[in-house]
């Protein structure tokens, strides 16, 4: 009992960590963006971490069968369509608005997982969901909610990438890690190659200067390599519910190495919002500890 819940505090510890992986990489993310199309740059950073993968995993291709190539292709076709839709709304609206809904997986996840899988998330997952919610407004207290096409897709997006944790959750206890990352890794980066070619009319980089190369080196080393392998495998002892309000820590991590990095302003009624999307993160955390002794009390009398 002790050791499954150090395995589910290690677990959302790195969890955390991948959450300021993806923050500390936005602001590199956004200058190379600004000069290389969205799909062109997806396609070089998915298809070059699929293939760093696949040398990792190169022990592991003994394990390759049909199912896992099936669960891989359906997490990477959830990630790209969450990109997608997300670059989409960007083009119909304000960013901080597509920040804002996008984050408001963190409600989605539990009810998905509910009607998936009938998994109900703990009180104070529920409760900590809320407050990170009310934190994701405030630290972006500028959005100008509508309901234009750009909110529409922003939506979209966000119950992408809440399927995307939901399955990530599920799947990752049915098939080896390495082959699940690899795989949802090459989708990505194949459909960002059609995506890309329709779109984009190319997946060249029209500069591929030391801002590019830069970028690409970061996200795939560590925002998409290390972030979702870690992502993947932590999943298996912690709930969907908990890593959809971990992951509110990544705008709250952008924005403090934004501060200290791209000089970007931090308002008051940010700082509130990145403090109340840590209180949510600890109200679940703290209120799932407290559950356990509850229920281990009530067991031993």
């Amino acid at each position: 009992m002790i050791s499954n819940k150090f395995k589910e505090l290690g677990a959302d510890f790195l969890l955390l960590m991948v959450a300021v992986a993806w923050g500390s990489t936005f602001f590199v993310v956004q200058a190379a963006v600004n000069e290389t199309p969205v799909y062109t740059f997806l396609f070089w950073r998915f298809s070059l971490a699929g293939l760093l993968m696949a040398l990792i995993s190169f022990k592991q291709i003994r394990y390759l069968n049909f199912k896992v190539l099936k669960a891989g292709a359906l997490l990477g076709l959830f990630m790209f369509l969450g990109y997608a839709f997300q670059t989409f709304a960007l083009t119909y609206t304000y960013s901080s608005t597509v920040g804002f809904i996008t984050g408001l997986s963190v409600i989605v996840v539990p009810f998905v997982t509910y009607l998936i899988f009938k998994q109900k998330a703990s009180m104070f997952s529920t409760l900590g969901a809320i407050i990170a919610s009310v934190g994701l407004y405030f630290l972006t207290l500028n959005s100008e909610l509508g309901l234009s096409l750009g909110e529409f897709y922003a939506f979209v997006c966000a119950m992408m990438f809440a399927l995307h944790i939901v399955f990530t959750g599920h799947l990752s206890r049915q098939h080896n890690i390495y082959l699940l990352v690899m795989i949802q890794f090459l989708t990505v980066g194949i459909c960002s190659f059609i995506g890309g070619f329709m779109m984009e009319g190319s997946i060249m980089p029209p500069n591929t200067n030391r801002l590019f190369v830069d970028a690409i080196a970061i996200t795939v080393i560590f925002a998409t390599i290390f972030a979702f392998w870690v992502q993947t495998a932590m999943q298996r002892f912690t709930t969907a519910a908990k890593t959809a309000i971990i992951f509110t820590m990544e705008p709250v991590s952008a924005g403090v190495f934004g501060y200290f990095f791209a000089n970007e302003l931090l308002t008051f009624p940010q700082i509130c919002g990145a403090v109340m999307i840590l209180g949510g993160m600890l109200t679940a955390e703290l209120g799932s500890y407290y559950m356990e002794q509850y229920r281990r009390r009530n067991n031993a009398i």
